[in-house]
């Protein structure tokens, strides 16, 4: 009787394990070696989404062959970011489809396809849930393909590179990503030349500078009401609304893109949301995940965030765990880490794993969301 009633606190299945607030699959592989994933839960919805596609990266099986990752931090709620992990990479195979091979310009036009959809997706709603039209999110996306890896970001998620130091048994960190957020003094001058009419274009708040004194990134998916001035208006939440009309987009979906042809030294790459870079510097994580087994090292990495969240509030990293969603985003925000580690074998096309993965991360905390509600 016991035994029947009994159930373990970690459930898992082929996609990954879930306990409590945190996500994980500790090791799989994709078409060019390992990856490690992880995700914990700060706020009361899971605003953090993510994948990974290895195989095909074209409708047909006939290729190209790749691996696409994707981080999508959300904010002011979880339907910009979900629609993204629905929408975004089917977007891209289809226009690699159309040119039988990919291209960097793929990606842009799969984040333009995927804003347009999801803006069409906030008009057609706006009666019935003005709310969507003030949630968005931020959005990494890299693909490794015929030895390039191809980086498009709007927001400020992060995805930096190890990379061996030669002669020596280091290895340094490379931030391959362009962060779009008010606290770079770049980015600020950026709106303000895009914007020369606009004296309140950013304004600090709170010791935080702002965009409109709203949000802090200058790009995204979503964020209608930064966007598009029909809705800018009730039904919106006042504290939405501008007082000024304006006649141009302040926001933009448009992503930095970089290509990057991949090297021999190049080891592994460490995708994540902001709430990793919040507690954990790129060299920081670039040693952890250097000098530790690459079984669960995404789980570790969320780990050794949680603790630096812990220490800033004096407080043991066991007692944060304790502390439920929700309450919990005043100590950290949701985390999203997915680490890609490259063997130069595959990369070259001398050998790579001939099989298609699909993994979203943090799916199962998403639906335990859905199911319980909050």
């Amino acid at each position: 009787m016991v035994k029947s009633c009994w159930k373990p606190s970690v459930e898992c299945d082929s996609r990954g394990c879930l306990d409590g607030l945190l996500w994980y699959k500790d090791l799989g592989q994709h078409v060019y070696g390992d990856f490690s994933m992880a995700v914990i839960q700060a706020n009361s919805l899971l605003e953090d989404q993510s994948q990974l596609e290895s195989g095909s990266l074209s409708s047909s099986r006939a290729g190209p062959y790749g691996t696409f990752v994707g981080v999508y931090d959300g904010h002011g709620g979880p339907e910009a970011s979900s629609f993204i992990n629905d929408n975004l990479f089917r977007n891209f195979k289809s226009f690699v489809s159309e040119n039988q091979d990919m291209s960097i310009n793929d990606l842009r036009k799969a984040f333009l396809a995927t804003e347009d959809k999801f803006l069409s997706l906030v008009r057609k709603q706006w009666l019935v849930k003005p709310k969507m039209a003030s949630v968005g999110s931020c959005c990494l996306t890299g693909v490794i393909c015929n030895g390039l890896l191809c980086i498009a970001n709007a927001g400020d998620s992060r995805v930096v590179l190890g990379r061996s130091v030669r002669g020596t048994k280091e290895v340094m960190a490379m931030q391959l990503s362009t962060e779009h957020n008010a606290s770079s003094d770049a980015i600020r001058d950026e709106l303000r030349s895009l914007h020369p009419d606009d004296q309140q274009i950013v304004v600090m708040k709170h010791k935080v500078w702002r965009v409109k004194g709203l949000i802090q990134i200058s790009r995204s998916i979503g964020d209608a009401y930064l966007k598009k001035a029909e809705f800018n208006k009730e039904p919106l939440l006042p504290k939405f609304r501008l007082p000024e009309p304006f006649q141009k987009p302040i926001l933009s979906a448009e992503p930095s893109l970089l290509v990057h042809k991949l090297h021999p030294d190049d080891q592994f790459l460490v995708f994540a949301s902001d709430g990793l870079w919040d507690h954990l510097s790129n060299q920081e994580v670039v040693k952890i995940v250097q000098t530790s087994p690459r079984n669960g090292i995404a789980r570790r990495l969320v780990k050794a965030a949680l603790k630096e969240a812990a220490k800033k509030r004096e407080m043991r990293y066991s007692d944060l765990n304790k502390i439920d969603r929700g309450v919990r985003r005043h100590f950290h925000d949701d985390i999203t880490v997915i680490v890609v580690f490259l063997d130069s074998h595959s990369i070259n096309g001398s050998s790579y794993h001939d099989f298609p993965v699909s993994i979203k991360g943090g799916g199962r905390l998403a639906a335990a969301d859905v199911a319980g509600g909050d």
